[in-house]
């Protein structure tokens, strides 16, 4: 085994630099030996080449004989790590040398695992737990670093970069603080920060923020201000966008710059809101007398945006957070209640029905809930809302729709078009101005994006008020008519509208209201204006549900007359045209169009005769990409799958739909289900009840006989019931799959199946034939090339090792599971080597180191918002304080752990080993603290919401 420079030592080198050993700080006095010790520890476990160490020495020129002289000092550094040559952590390579530091060793390395973590927890919406890993990552700072280090080099070039990554984690800390509403307790880090780096835009549109929020809107105009003045005179530049934006929010008192609360899902404003005064006000005051307001209205209105700025003025009311479903990608009424509880972030993985679930969470609370277009689920919405209305009496439900639900007691508010100028010829002197009219101001605001130089004149306002007049007020229609102020005139695109609406008059005048004609006539005036190419492509994109990627697109819609390098052309002339919604967060841009827009471009699809084929495409595409994800699972992309697959759950279902809908097509339905479930993505993202849906679904429209494809769907329903801690559907479908592999030559049935008769044996027996049969189900996995399967096999059968078999049976296991895991590279399969690991030594070793286990693996699977793993992991890590003898701890972390389950659905009755577990510590620790103390104990972890914290307790 090759040493590192861990075993007693210590590197400090963020902040003056220090070596300990064993605690004790070790004088280097050479200047030149620490220069070298430095120049290696910045690049731990890295070959630095011998011309960087002795341009950090010695500068540009160095003496003659310095290679002779750095060997020298390498004696010396090995002589300090108490080592010989390269039998020590000091080597010697071909271009240089490399020093090896355990990670835990040198504060650099653990700035840098600190905040990379904390990276992930931001991304996956854990704030609490990115603000304490960045906290504990900028504790590792004692001061400025290499002062104290005689290297100009590494004080002019490295010096400064380690600098400004401590400013990004300092300004990462912040942010986190701000979503969790401490704005207060950042104001006076901020204005140290602003007046330290007055040129970091970013530490001023933060103190502007956070001054805002405490209400102090005047303080953060005259921030912006000051910053604008610092910049003219140090740069001779104006504040950038960012800047720029938050100060016209602030202006605008846009409602959603203000601290949200403790919860709920309302996205930002992206752009100002105008007028509608008078209805926020109606509607204001008709939430707070009747449980169920609907906004209704045509199309492209601007029912969503009344809504979200609605919700946003009156999310003090409901402390229990306002929450936003958003419809329009779903296609499957039976999906509703589980697209309602994904929003509002519930996590339960039980077989109860999602209503029921809905409910029980929903009770005791004070809670909007905004249901966003509602008009193609009509029915199944007024009937879920009528359930949850009577059962919980602290809801209030705010739904937009092109018609009413009908349900009792709603009240209906028609959402009117915006305010326009008389359609007489106004006059300067008698009229009040164009801007007081809502339909103008709009126009202005939004050409002022694509047509910088367009202004109302008393030349041009007769012109701009007709325009208005004649797109009838309608949002929409407004804003798709500004974005051409760019390239036309206001008389010239009047001009073509005259013509576009005297065709559709002459067509359906009889039949269709006046404000539809009004947005489908610009709607497809702006068609007209497009290319060819554009129509074409924006006809595709609509088979794209909740937005997609440039690589979906070009997938997709390419071919057939758009050449597949011209996609990315095509898609930014529309979403300059206002056709495509660009949006771009975690490195990767996704476009989206407005539904008014994306259904337009359904009809043309459906005109065009090509619906059903690029519909299937985009199933193939989805197909690709799933089966891409299930073979890289427990690889080093497992978590970046998983969010990207998070992210495409409305293309998923979208192509799950067009499978069980189109005949002939289910068979590809199952193998994205099978696929989706072989990456654990339902129970990452607590959709393992939508799983079994989809499995169900396909299974039912399968054609007969049955095929491997379709026994193992059928074993991992069995899989899915089996986790749910439905023992009879498990038991159901198992029994139906030992059926259907009776008919196969001996050792040929899938390894699916084998995998689920051993887990089977294993949670609901306790029998120790799980063993063999898991070993089993490994080997055939590995044997298919299923690598991902083969782990999870290799999980449970070290699960079953541990808590079925010897010690020597036990160990041996997880030493095979935690080289698994360590080949694979993957993040979450090392979290569950781990636990495993843990498990075998609670079983049959050392409980302390455990516990240490077991608390490493839960940080880990927090790293990557695993919603399945840490109810696991922390009733173990429950039994296992129990074992060390903190009861109270422990009655503090099985409390945690109730919740957690009660959370995700998940019940340990029907799972033996790990319920036999569990109910001995519950015994030893009520047994131990008595009745009351063990109550209060259990109560207070039940209560604990910073479940780190409580994690992390020292030992």
């Amino acid at each position: 085994m090759v040493e590192t420079a861990g075993s007693g030592f210590e590197f400090r080198v963020l902040g003056p630099f220090e070596v300990l050993r064993d605690g004790v700080p070790v004088p280097i006095r050479a200047a030149k030996l620490r220069t070298l010790l430095v120049s290696l520890l910045l690049d731990a476990n890295r070959t630095v080449p011998v011309e960087t160490l002795m341009d950090h020495l010695w500068g540009e020129v160095p003496p003659r004989g310095a290679r002779n002289t750095l060997q020298n000092y390498v004696l010396r550094c090995r002589h300090l790590l108490g080592c010989a040559g390269d039998d020590g952590p000091l080597l010697t390579c071909p271009r240089g040398y490399l020093l090896r530091v355990d990670g835990d060793r040198l504060d650099l390395h653990r700035f840098d695992t600190l905040t990379g973590r904390a990276r992930a927890a931001a991304a996956a919406g854990s704030m609490k737990a990115a603000s304490a890993l960045l906290a504990e990552a900028l504790r590792s700072w004692r001061g400025e670093p290499l002062q104290d280090i005689p290297s100009e080099t590494l004080r002019r070039e490295v010096a400064p970069v380690l600098a400004e990554r401590r400013l990004d984690a300092l300004q990462s800390r912040i942010e986190a603080d701000l979503a969790l509403d401490r704005h207060e307790e950042v104001l006076t880090e901020l204005r140290r920060l602003t007046a330290a780096h007055p040129l970091r835009e970013r530490f001023w549109a933060q103190r502007m923020l956070a001054l805002y929020r405490s209400g102090r809107q005047a303080e953060a105009l005259r921030c912006h201000h000051s910053v604008r003045e610092i910049l003219a005179e140090e740069l001779g530049v104006d504040p950038g966008a960012e800047l720029r934006e938050l100060h016209q929010r602030i202006l605008n008192n846009d409602p959603a710059l203000t601290a949200k609360g403790p919860s709920g899902n309302l996205p930002s404003e992206m752009t100002t809101f105008v007028g509608r005064e008078r209805q926020l006000a109606d509607a204001g005051r008709r939430l707070e007398t009747s449980r169920l307001v609907t906004l209704t209205g045509v199309g492209g209105v601007g029912k969503t945006r009344l809504a979200l700025r609605l919700a946003a003025q009156v999310s003090p009311a409901f402390p229990d957070g306002v929450w936003i479903a958003d419809l329009a990608p779903l296609t499957e009424p039976g999906l509703l209640d589980r697209t309602v509880a994904q929003a509002l972030g519930i996590r339960d993985q039980s077989a109860r029905p999602c209503v029921d679930i809905l409910i029980e969470r929903l009770r005791d609370s004070r809670t909007l809930l905004v249901l966003d277009n509602c008009e193609h689920m009509v029915r199944a919405a007024a009937t879920l809302v009528t359930v949850l209305l009577r059962a919980v009496p602290g809801l209030r439900v705010l739904a937009t729709s092109r018609q009413r639900l009908g349900v009792q007691g709603e009240h209906v508010l028609a959402v009117p078009p915006l305010a326009v100028p008389p359609t007489t010829s106004p006059s300067e002197e008698t009229e009040p101005p164009l801007t007081c009219y809502e339909a103008v101001t709009l126009l202005a605001d939004r050409a002022a994006a694509s047509a910088p130089d367009f202004r109302i004149t008393r030349h041009n306002r007769g012109v701009v008020a007709q325009l208005c007049g004649r797109l009838d007020g309608v949002p929409l229609a407004i804003e798709l008519a500004a974005v051409r102020l760019g390239t036309l005139s206001a008389e010239e695109i009047l001009d073509r509208l005259d013509d576009r609406f005297r065709l559709l008059a002459d067509n359906d005048a009889q039949n269709t209201p006046r404000h539809h004609r009004t947005l489908g006539g610009v709607v497809g005036w702006s068609h007209d204006l497009c290319t060819e190419h554009e129509r074409l492509l924006w006809a595709r994109l609509s088979v794209f549900s909740g937005g997609f990627d440039l690589e979906a697109a070009e997938s997709v819609c390419s071919g057939a007359g758009i050449d597949r390098h011209d996609v990315i052309d095509v898609l930014a002339s529309l979403a300059h045209k206002s056709i495509l919604v660009v949006s771009t967060r975690g490195g990767r841009t996704r476009y989206s169009l407005l539904e008014t827009i994306r259904q337009y471009g359904k009809q043309r699809l459906v005109d065009l005769g090509q619906e059903t084929a690029v519909r299937r495409r985009h199933r193939d595409h989805y197909r690709s990409t799933v089966a891409r994800a299930a073979a890289d699972w427990c690889g080093p992309r497992e978590v970046e799958w998983l969010s990207r697959l998070r992210q495409e759950l409305p293309n998923l279902r979208a192509a799950l739909d067009f499978c069980v809908t189109e005949p002939g097509e289910a068979r590809s339905g199952l193998e994205i289900t099978a696929n989706l479930t072989r990456t654990r993505f339902w129970f990452f993202s607590s959709t393992i009840g939508e799983g079994r849906h989809w499995l169900e679904r396909g299974l039912a429209l399968s054609p007969r006989p049955p095929d491997p494809l379709q026994i193992g769907a059928v074993a991992l329903v069995a899989w899915i019931a089996l986790c749910q801690g439905d023992r009879r559907g498990a038991e159901e479908f198992l029994t139906r799959c030992r059926r259907l592999t009776s008919r196969f030559p001996d050792g040929n049935a899938p390894a699916t199946v084998t995998y689920v008769e051993g887990a089977h044996v294993l949670l609901i027996h306790g029998d120790p034939r799980s063993i063999p049969l898991l070993a089993r189900a490994r080997d055939r996995f590995l044997a298919d090339g299923a690598t991902g399967d083969a782990h999870m096999a290799t999980m449970l059968w070290a699960m079953a090792c541990a808590f079925l078999g010897d010690r020597d049976t036990a160990v041996a296991a997880g030493d095979a599971y935690l080289a698994d895991a360590e080949a694979l590279g993957g993040a979450w399969a090392y979290s569950w080597a781990l636990w495993g690991l843990g498990l075998a030594e609670l079983r049959h070793g050392d409980p302390v180191r455990a516990a240490a286990l077991f608390r490493d693996s839960l940080r880990r699977q927090y790293d990557i918002d695993d919603r399945w793993g840490p109810v696991w992991g922390l009733e173990a890590l429950a039994w296992t304080i129990a074992a060390t003898g903190r009861h109270d701890h422990a009655a503090e972390l099985l409390g945690a752990a109730h919740r957690l389950r009660r959370t995700t659905g998940v019940a340990l009755i029907g799972l033996r080993p790990f319920h036999d577990a569990h109910a001995e510590a519950d015994h030893l620790v009520r047994h131990a603290l008595g009745t009351r103390a063990y109550t209060a104990a259990f109560e207070r972890g039940a209560r604990r919401e910073n479940v780190i914290g409580l994690i992390c307790a020292p030992p």
